[in-house]
């Protein structure tokens, strides 16, 4: 069923890293939902694979000394939704993950293959876009970080240079605190399906919740790569909180995203929901972050 020309075992980041070096044309494998399937298919036929399962380095959530959120690559969808730190600073990410295919995707699957994937229809992606989130990198000549904006190029192409794996996502506390947020995956199946268009919107109020001090919105499939709707948190931005302010953040989304004509949908139906999910999901985060409407 898998035609596998080699299986390399990395024992550690740094092995990764060896492997990597040597053997530059092998393919990282986490927990398998994409590049298994992809082999079965015939598209990867004959492939090295260098395998990072398993390394506890590279699992679960905790905060760095700054208040950094801190995500290992190798954390599943499963463990994120259930994480006590997700759950209490960015629950919005688990409930984005959660929506990934079914469960036994969501226990295998891992956060650093969704985002090294590339995929613009990633169910992560809108939100880390929409939290500043950064790419940690790892390679021979040590640790980089990456803006996740400048971490995706085009459409299923990343940043990952040779030698390179990916070892963390990172969410900066100035992006998270006193934040809340609402994912909208519009599919045309409740689950087990890709996204049409998905939607992460995120606020932050003032101290008595009228106005709007921050307002973050980003897409995924209303481009090649996730983007942000820069165009409507600058509007937002400033502004007391009213249904008047949803639409109009809603409205400006279209200055900003560029979705188009597939057989999933067409693009003037992606820019209706597209407008439509922006509206319901700021209403949702403000309500989220106390607000009256």
């Amino acid at each position: 069923m898998y035609d596998i020309k080699a299986l390399y075992q990395a024992a550690s980041v740094a092995d990764a890293v060896a492997l990597r070096l040597a053997h530059p044309s092998a393919q990282i494998i986490a927990g398998g939902s994409d590049v298994l399937v992809q082999m079965r298919e015939g598209r990867r036929a004959g492939a090295e694979l260098i395998s990072i399962h398993g390394l506890r380095e590279l699992q679960g959530v905790s905060l760095d000394g700054d208040g950094t959120l801190r995500i290992g690559s190798l954390t599943t969808f499963s463990q994120i939704t259930r994480d006590p730190l997700i759950q209490t600073h960015v629950n919005v990410l688990g409930e984005a993950v959660d929506q990934v295919g079914g469960p036994q995707i969501r226990n295998i699957g891992t956060i650093g293959g969704n985002t090294c994937n590339g995929v613009t229809s990633a169910d992560s992606a809108s939100t880390l876009f929409a939290y500043d989130a950064v790419i940690e990198l790892t390679g021979p000549e040590g640790v980089r970080r990456q803006p996740i904006q400048d971490f995706y190029i085009h459409a299923g192409k990343v940043d990952l240079r040779e030698g390179e794996l990916q070892t963390a996502i990172l969410i900066p506390r100035e992006s998270y605190e006193n934040t809340f947020g609402h994912y909208i995956k519009y599919a045309m199946r409740s689950a087990m399906d890709i996204a049409t268009l998905g939607t992460s919107v995120n606020v932050r109020l003032s101290p008595d919740k009228r106005t709007v001090e921050r307002a973050r919105a980003a897409f995924g499939v209303a481009g090649p790569v996730p983007l942000r709707a820069v165009c409507a948190e600058a509007l937002a931005a400033g502004q007391p909180v009213s249904p008047d302010l949803a639409q109009r953040f809603a409205q400006a989304v279209k200055e900003d995203i560029h979705p188009r004509d597939s057989w999933r949908a067409a693009k003037d139906f992606r820019l209706h929901i597209a407008v439509e999910c922006a509206k319901r999901a700021f209403l949702e985060a403000v309500k989220l972050a106390g607000g009256a409407l």
